[in-house]
């Protein structure tokens, strides 16, 4: 009986062990958007809007949760100008839509004012975040910074030294045509206009390459696509969900299958010591750098 009992006791001790060293946030493909166990209302508010999520100063907001039934205070962000990626030249500036003024939640300035909301870390309320991924990142160590304003340099302006995004930011086409022709897909459409993206050969050659590409899953992947919506029309711009799925942190779908992923990225992200993963997510947008624009036509993600 002594033994039985000693056996139990060491089972219970083990897991009891396993429990205190699982990950924080389990296996919910949510992750860190699983807010320490509040869920979509750490995002979302089902009732009353930001007031529903305790925030006590919606300063008027007409529009208090009325779009994606929103739950964080958006007042100090309304009409925001900021500059992304450069040095004060503006070449990708994002106003945001003014108090009482949103029209829909997949407009693309809508969705980078919702994401700043949270990942902002000046402007607005930081909440219940660390400021730091709970991913620690592949290969190098450490962590990336979550709070995007209060990680510009010292000295700088907030956004410049971030990805651009907003309506400025397009997806370029006909790489013999433009300016910046290394960046550029073979493809036709694009800019900001309301022509959706159409595939040349080898962009239809990467997305074979590259299974887990956004692209993939677009409508018909060998016909067109668009990357976001803006001002209620169609237009090949960059925003923060072209990027991210925040529902998603750990496992990226579309029609040809499951990925692992990491960061909520929207492909398969696995940083590896010779992988090319990463690389070939951002293929996605940057063609010029793929190797099938550089005739490596047979290359898979690795």
């Amino acid at each position: 009986m002594k033994k039985i009992n000693l056996l139990i006791l060491m089972v219970l001790v083990t897991t009891t062990v396993a429990m205190a060293q699982a990950p924080p946030y389990g296996a919910d493909v949510l992750g860190a958007h699983n807010g320490y166990g509040r869920g979509c209302v750490m995002c979302h508010a089902p009732h009353s809007g930001s007031l529903g999520n305790g925030v006590k100063s919606p300063s008027g907001d007409p529009q208090n949760g009325m779009y994606a039934l929103w739950g964080e205070d958006l007042t100090p962000l309304f009409g925001q100008t900021f500059n992304f990626s450069g040095d004060g030249a503006a070449k990708y500036p994002v106003t945001l839509p003014a108090i009482g003024t949103i029209s829909s939640a997949h407009d693309a300035n809508t969705v980078i004012l919702f994401c700043l909301s949270c990942h902002d870390g000046q402007l607005a309320k930081v909440g219940m975040m660390k400021g730091y991924t709970v991913e620690t990142l592949p290969v190098v160590g450490g962590n990336a910074p979550t709070l995007l304003a209060a990680a510009a340099p010292s000295g700088g302006a907030a956004y410049n030294n971030d990805h651009p995004v907003g309506i400025n930011a397009v997806v370029g086409c006909n790489p013999a045509a433009t300016p910046e022709s290394g960046y550029d897909w073979d493809c036709t459409g694009g800019g900001t206009g309301s022509t959706p993206i159409a595939p040349g050969p080898n962009q239809k050659i990467f997305m074979g390459n590259y299974p887990a590409s956004f692209w993939n899953g677009k409508g018909n992947p060998l016909a067109t696509f668009g990357v976001s919506t803006a001002s209620n029309y169609t237009v090949n711009a960059v925003t923060c969900t072209t990027c991210h799925n925040q529902h998603s942190m750990t496992v990226y779908t579309n029609p040809t299958g499951s990925y692992s992923t990491m960061f909520f990225i929207n492909g398969q992200y696995t940083p590896t010591t010779g992988g090319n993963s990463v690389a070939q997510f951002c293929r996605n947008c940057h063609g010029g750098e793929s190797n099938e624009m550089h005739g490596l036509t047979g290359v898979p993600t690795i």
